[in-house]
């Protein structure tokens, strides 16, 4: 559905983007993982041909997003981060505006509004100005527009940043049913427990793509370790191993700290590193990794922590 070939977007001499090649298949849910700042908007901007590529090719559906952006963008819903709707028009009004862009046809327009706000559930609210509906509604209004005219390809840029737990759980309801529809969503996300809902994930990092496959093959990749121990001073030791550069992040989990590390880290010997710093460690065991440490540890490994990289990493299956 979606592929490009060594894909590059500059901004002035800067590289924000690429090279990336990849090839997409029109299935299930994909999410987009990436730190800050690592590419990850851009990237969904140039596939929905808001944004130009500076070089290289990519093509929806088989079409080229350069020669002909119009017909990619009518197979593409897009929500971007932002809320970027109409605040003083209703939920309905804003609506009926989008049908109106997208040329939805009269006969199909009412039908197609009358579904999308039941399946949303935002019927009760229709007369409500959208400046006034809560985040969460905001976002389902913001989905429901991005429907509007039945896209082949959803593509939502962090919809449930700031959102609370309740609507961020509603609206994953929403998109599996869509995803069951045959919708084809790409999503970015900053929560690593949505990674794991999606059918195929890819990491970017520093505008490079690191990972495209499964969250289950991802998860394998950390070959690094993963620790929770309990100790007598859990804070004085969490000081000392988040000065440690081998240490890639340590979690405060109550009683016990959670370490993220790397496979240069002498896991076996913490005991006696802690004893060093008078402080006794009362209880250890390895943990499987989650997709949140195996994030760490990716990024992590190619920008300083173990400069060693695993094989496999780039653009492994």
């Amino acid at each position: 559905m979606i592929k490009s070939v060594d894909l590059i977007k500059t901004f002035g001499s800067k590289t924000v983007l690429g090279p990336i090649s990849m090839d997409l298949e029109d299935r299930g849910i994909l999410g987009l993982l990436g730190p800050d700042g690592a590419g990850k908007t851009t990237l969904l901007r140039i596939i929905c041909g808001i944004m130009d590529p500076s070089s290289g090719s990519l093509a929806v559906d088989g079409i080229d997003i350069k020669k002909d952006p119009e017909s990619v963008k009518q197979k593409i819903g897009y929500m971007p981060q932002k809320f970027s709707l109409y605040g003083d028009l209703t939920v309905m009004e804003n609506m009926l505006f989008y049908a109106d862009l997208y040329l939805v046809p009269a006969k199909k327009r009412d039908r197609t509004i009358e579904r999308l706000l039941k399946f949303s559930n935002l019927t009760p609210f229709m007369d409500r100005r959208a400046e006034n509906l809560s985040g969460g509604m905001k976002q389902k209004l913001g989905l429901s527009c991005a429907m509007i005219h039945r896209p082949q390809i959803l593509i939502l840029d962090e919809p449930t940043n700031g959102v609370d737990p309740l609507s961020r759980q509603e609206f994953w309801e929403i998109l599996k049913e869509l995803k069951e529809e045959g919708v084809f969503i790409i999503i970015s996300t900053p929560y690593m427990d949505e990674a794991e809902r999606c059918d195929s994930i890819i990491l970017i990092n520093k505008g490079s793509l690191l990972y495209h496959g499964s969250p289950a093959a991802f998860k394998k990749k950390h070959l690094g370790h993963i620790a929770d121990i309990s100790t007598s001073d859990n804070r004085k030791a969490a000081g000392i191993f988040n000065a440690d550069p081998l240490v890639l992040a340590v979690n405060d989990y109550g009683q016990t700290l959670h370490l993220n590390c790397s496979r240069s880290f002498p896991i076996d010997n913490i005991g006696k590193i802690l004893e060093a710093y008078d402080i006794k460690v009362t209880g250890i065991k390895r943990v499987d990794p989650g997709i949140e440490d195996v994030f760490i540890y990716m990024v992590n490994t190619l920008t300083g922590a173990d400069r060693n990289i695993p094989p496999g990493f780039n653009n492994s299956k």
